[in-house]
C-alpha cells in the first residue's frame, strides 16, 4: 500500500511539482493532498502518477502534463500546439490596459493559447479584441479558452496581420518569437518541448519584431499603441528599431524579475 504522503516523498521532483500532478492525477486540489496524507492510493492510481512523475522527470512540463496553466488570474487550457504563458508576459498584458478604453480596440498577434487576448477581453469588457495566429491548432485552443471565459474575442488564422487588411486598431500586442535560431535555449528545459516556431524567429532573434514593427502603422489607429515583449538582451535594440521607424512615446519596461521585458511606442 501506498499512502499520498509516501507517493510524495518519493516522487523525485520538487515538492511543488509533485504536489499539482498527484493533485491532477486524483483530480482533487492540493489542500485536499494536505488534509488526506494518509489516503491510500489504488495501484492503478499509482500507476498514473507514477507515469507522470517520470514524464516530468524526463523533462516534459508540468502545464502540458496537467494540460493547463494559469495566467493573469485566468486558469487556461494548453497543450504543446502552444507556447505555455509565462508570469513576464503578464506585463505585456499590463502595459496594453494603460492604453486602452472601452469603445476601442486591441489585436493580440502570434495569440497562441488566447491568453494575451483573452486576459484584454475578461479585464476591459467594453474592448474589441481580436487574436490572430497561423496555426490552426492553437486556435482552436485559443476559441475553447475564449468560451471558457465567456468572453468575445475574434480569433483568426493569420499570418500576422495577413486577415486585417483594412482595419485599423488602438492597441497591438505581441509576445511574437524572439530567440535566436542558434540559442543553446532552445534545447534546454521546457523550450525542447514547446513549439519552434512559436521561439525561434531567426538568425538574430529580432526578425519577427522587425517585422510587426515595420507592418503595424498600416494597422493602427491615430495615436495607436504598438506594444510588444522581448528577450532579456534586446531591449536596447527595440527601442532604437521603433524610434527608427518613427514611433513616438518609447519606452521599455522592466518586469517583476528586474528584466527588460516589454517596449512600446505609438504613431
Amino acid at each position: 500500500m501506498t499512502t499520498v504522503a509516501e507517493m510524495l516523498e518519493r516522487s523525485g521532483l520538487p515538492a511543488l511539482e509533485a504536489g499539482v500532478l498527484l493533485a491532477h492525477a486524483l483530480g482533487v486540489d492540493r489542500a485536499w493532498l494536505v488534509a488526506h496524507v494518509e489516503a491510500v492510493l489504488g495501484v492503478g492510481k499509482r500507476e498514473k502518477i507514477e507515469a507522470l512523475y517520470r514524464r516530468r522527470q524526463e523533462g516534459e512540463p508540468v502545464a502540458y502534463l496537467t494540460g493547463e496553466r494559469e495566467f493573469y488570474g485566468l486558469a487556461l487550457s494548453v497543450s504543446p500546439a502552444v507556447l505555455i504563458p509565462r508570469p513576464e508576459t503578464e506585463l505585456l498584458v499590463e502595459v496594453a490596459l494603460e492604453h486602452l478604453r472601452a469603445g476601442q480596440s486591441a489585436l493580440d498577434l502570434g495569440t497562441g493559447s488566447g491568453a494575451v487576448a483573452i486576459a484584454l477581453a475578461k479585464t476591459r469588457p467594453g474592448v474589441s479584441v481580436a487574436g490572430a495566429d497561423k496555426s490552426q491548432a492553437a486556435l482552436e485552443l485559443a476559441r475553447a479558452n475564449g468560451r471558457r471565459h465567456a468572453v468575445q474575442v475574434r480569433f483568426e488564422r493569420s499570418d500576422w496581420f495577413s486577415a486585417f487588411e483594412g482595419e485599423r486598431f488602438d492597441v497591438i500586442v505581441s509576445n511574437p518569437p524572439y530567440i535566436a535560431s542558434a540559442d543553446p535555449h532552445l534545447g534546454a528545459g521546457d523550450l525542447r518541448f514547446e513549439p519552434r516556431g512559436a521561439l525561434e524567429a531567426g538568425p538574430t532573434g529580432l526578425e519577427c519584431i522587425e517585422r510587426i514593427a515595420a507592418a503595424a502603422p498600416q494597422f493602427l489607429a491615430p495615436g495607436g499603441w504598438l506594444i510588444l515583449e522581448h528577450g532579456y538582451d534586446q531591449g536596447a535594440a527595440c527601442v532604437a528599431l521603433l524610434r527608427d521607424l518613427g514611433y513616438l512615446r518609447v519606452c521599455d519596461r522592466i518586469d517583476l524579475a528586474g528584466v527588460s521585458r516589454v517596449v512600446s511606442g505609438r504613431l
